[in-house]
């Protein structure tokens, strides 16, 4: 009866996180449309065309991509809760992003940051960005629960 009460315990907990998204600007990607970067568009999204996944409020730029999105939307949302995948990865820290800096590898959507002369995704792409990777993936299952 006492594993059975700990396990109970234990699932509860689990259910109870929940992933820390970056939504500093009160939507995903500082309100830029996450569909777009899959067309190597950095494009702001219009109120218009908005929606919720997973708590998080989403901005498009047309409705066709809205649509899109409502389809598949684990297709489109940023990796490391849209987070600088660099910080992540060197850091182990959830660090704000520019909205135009991204990139697209393997049908995945990574932001970084770009500010005060520090372009992050320049460094992810002269360092070794497979081994980045990996180190990001790792510590983001550190750090990806409020």
């Amino acid at each position: 009866m006492k594993t059975l009460f700990v396990f109970f315990i234990a699932v509860c907990t689990m259910q109870a996180q929940e992933i820390d998204y970056n939504t500093d600007k009160g939507v995903a990607a500082e309100g830029y449309d996450v569909v777009a970067y899959f067309n190597n568009q950095a494009l702001k999204g219009n109120k218009t065309y908005t929606t919720q996944h997973d708590g998080v409020r989403y901005l498009f730029s047309t409705k066709e991509n809205l649509n899109t999105f409502i389809k598949n939307p684990k297709n489109y949302i940023p990796q490391f809760g849209g987070y600088c995948a660099y910080a992540i990865a060197v850091k182990s820290k959830k660090v704000g992003i520019n909205p135009e800096a991204f990139k697209i590898k393997d049908h995945k959507l990574y932001l970084f940051y770009n500010a005060w002369g520090t372009n992050t995704l320049q460094l992810w792409n002269e360092e070794n960005p497979d081994l980045l990777l990996e180190k990001a993936k790792t510590n983001w299952e550190k750090i990806k629960y409020k």
